[in-house]
């Protein structure tokens, strides 16, 4: 079962606004599809055969979109989550300036847990009133301005502060924390995401080896200088791990936020503990038995 939740609407008025935008742009594109359907089968005059080649066709229109989009797993044993590109490298940023704060991988969750209901883990310059970014912080409640909310990076630190003066946050729920920190209207709504955010939380914190991979089919941007990667690795997880040996579960996360970021960074590939991850497959295939060669605890992305 493919669970493809990572941009889903359920909840607060923003998150219904984006749910009409999208609903209106997959009708467009419903209805595109179906003239393209009319024009090819014109000529075919068999009502059986007219069924097949919609059918065939109308398939291949609804399965290109899981083309391109990162995938992880779910907590149960079947299933799996899909989020966009995008989506992917912001949620590991939440999870690499974790890591730089010394927070524990509960705050991943209850970060996550908050952007997903907020914006979908998507950066957006709007909102209600001021509010902006990942967490639709607001300007005029302290937040920091537009230009720093609008930093992943920053927005990600101004969460973490905040959850880490909510006392006894470490043992408390998913929804209770976010909203402690977040005050919403809708303080329940964390709830709706919350599994689906402790599992992506397990793959980008290194707890689900192999856990997030993506596939694409091509890259963002121009393409950045090679220091560019390790400049933004050392950033936002405060130190240089590409690399340098790592403990397994470090690896893995180093090793999610490669994947993560490989559409902006053009990365093919991405290597950790005797498994790779490129850009071609789009999965991670075991190349060499863990611990095995001199590299093998060491991240590299090419």
């Amino acid at each position: 079962m493919n669970t493809s939740r990572g941009t889903r609407s359920d909840g607060g008025a923003l998150g219904d606004a984006v749910a009409a935008r999208s609903g209106a742009g997959r009708r467009r594109t419903r209805h595109r599809a179906a003239r393209r359907v009319v024009v090819l089968v014109a000529g075919v005059t068999i009502a059986g055969s007219v069924v097949a080649v919609t059918s065939a066709i109308i398939g291949r229109t609804h399965r290109q979109p899981s083309a391109v989009g990162c995938v992880f797993p779910a907590d149960s044993a079947a299933g799996t989550y899909t989020i966009t590109p995008e989506q992917a490298q912001n949620a590991a940023i939440i999870a690499a300036v974790a890591l730089r704060k010394g927070m524990a991988d509960h705050a991943v969750t209850v970060a996550l847990a908050a952007s997903m209901q907020e914006t979908h883990l998507r950066n957006l310059a709007y909102g209600d009133l001021d509010s902006v970014g990942l967490f639709q912080q607001r300007p005029s409640q302290g937040w920091g301005t537009p230009a720093e909310i609008m930093d992943p990076d920053y927005a990600a630190s101004a969460f973490y502060e905040h959850l880490d003066q909510v006392s006894g946050w470490q043992t408390m729920a998913v929804t209770a924390a976010a909203q402690l920190v977040q005050h919403s209207a809708a303080p329940d709504a964390y709830a709706n995401w919350e599994a689906e955010a402790r599992a992506l939380a397990s793959a980008l914190t290194g707890e689900v080896p192999a856990g997030l991979s993506c596939r694409l089919h091509g890259f963002g941007g121009s393409t950045p200088p090679p220091s560019a990667l390790g400049q933004a690795a050392a950033t936002e997880m405060g130190a240089p791990l590409l690399g340098v040996a790592l403990a397994a579960k470090t690896g893995w996360e180093v090793a999610a936020w490669c994947v993560a970021h490989a559409y902006n960074y053009h990365l093919s590939s991405v290597s950790f503990g005797g498994w790779t991850w490129t850009v071609a497959s789009g999965k991670w295939a075991l190349v060499a038995r863990p611990g095995q060669g001199a590299a093998a605890d060491i991240v590299t992305a090419t």
